[in-house]
């Protein structure tokens, strides 16, 4: 009985030993072992779509939400850019992020391409001559109010959460013949996304709305399935539209707002502490953009003019404004004072 207990006495002290030298429980996995020290996950890539350019004003703003969350992460977190739209169109990307195939987990878009993925409020940051100058938007975007129409497409379910503002600049038209005037754009067949603003806007204009994919886009400038399309200035001459439709008319009708979103699973499959690195790199990359966007642009359209594009100022803005009234009052009326918020924002 004497040799039993100190053979027990003898078991559990050897047990204790070990323990104290380190050794793992066999039944603990590498899923639950995944915490460091300082409370970060191991290392995660989230895959970032992106349909311009790297060296446009957009890929600028990913390219520094990147940098920050590798260097606020220690490297944990990578941020794998796929620019220039080797993963398809914006709605292409949208439709891969809601498949739940888990392929795209981040990527900027349009504010207004949400619409038909349960971001309604969206919409009216698309709306023909909303926003007056660039800190009229910025005014939007650093309010409460941003904060809920980037939570709108989650809150209803659509699989996908919005994070944080950016901007790529006025959108104005450029086509392959010379637009002097609001009436020379009459009757021309003009580009558009398949969204009911841009076609709005475009026929109270006089022309053709023609959906085009922007992939497609190049090549239907060149053989004339369009006559022009719009963007923003520095996303015009990145997609070397210029060298097919190198007539620039500055009408600003839209302010590009954009926005970066995650999918739901992929915000979810994240630790707090990793969460705040990605917000406050959004924070950071925000910041940097709402700095930086007006020299960029300012210096990209001094290079479309030294190139020989035909560049017109638009000195009355207010007969454009007029002929866009059934589609600014269209696409208001569901969010009527929400709109008007937006407005008095100015």
């Amino acid at each position: 009985m004497k040799k039993r207990i100190i053979a027990v006495l003898l078991s559990a002290m050897m047990i204790s030993s070990l323990a104290a030298c380190g050794m793992k429980s066999p039944a603990k996995t590498d899923d639950t072992a995944k915490k460091t020290e300082s409370g970060k996950d191991a290392e995660v890539t989230l895959t970032f779509a992106e349909v311009n350019p790297l060296d446009t004003i957009v890929g600028q703003f990913d390219q520094a939400f990147a940098d920050k969350v590798d260097e606020l992460s220690d490297g944990k977190i990578k941020i794998d850019i796929q620019a220039s739209g080797v993963l398809g169109s914006e709605n292409d990307v949208l439709d891969t992020m809601l498949g739940g195939g888990g392929t795209i987990q981040m990527s900027r878009i349009s504010a207004f391409a949400l619409t038909s993925y349960g971001g309604e409020k969206s919409s009216l940051l698309s709306i023909p001559y909303t926003f007056v100058n660039r800190e009229h938007f910025w005014n939007f975007a650093e309010s409460d109010l941003a904060e809920e129409f980037l939570a709108e497409p989650s809150e209803k379910g659509s699989g996908v959460r919005g994070l944080f503002y950016g901007e790529e600049g006025f959108r104005h038209f450029f086509t392959t013949k010379e637009v002097k005037t609001l009436d020379d754009l009459k009757e021309m067949k003009l580009r558009v996304s398949n969204d009911p603003i841009m076609n709005g806007m475009v026929e109270g204009l006089g022309a053709y709305p023609t959906v085009v994919d922007f992939g497609e886009l190049y090549s239907a400038l060149q053989t004339g399935v369009v006559d022009g399309a719009e963007q923003p200035i520095a996303n015009y001459k990145s997609n070397a539209f210029p060298e097919v439709a190198p007539n620039l008319i500055l009408d600003g009708h839209t302010l590009g707002a954009v926005q970066v979103i995650i999918t739901d699973d992929a915000w979810d499959s994240l630790t707090e502490e990793q969460q705040d690195i990605i917000m406050e790199a959004g924070k950071y990359a925000s910041a940097e953009n709402k700095k930086n966007s007006q020299t960029a642009e300012d210096k990209v359209l001094q290079e479309l003019k030294d190139d020989g594009v035909n560049v017109v100022e638009v000195t009355d803005i207010k007969p454009w404004q007029e002929a866009c009234k059934d589609i600014i009052e269209k696409s208001s009326a569901a969010n009527k004072d929400l709109y008007q918020q937006i407005l008095d924002m100015k």
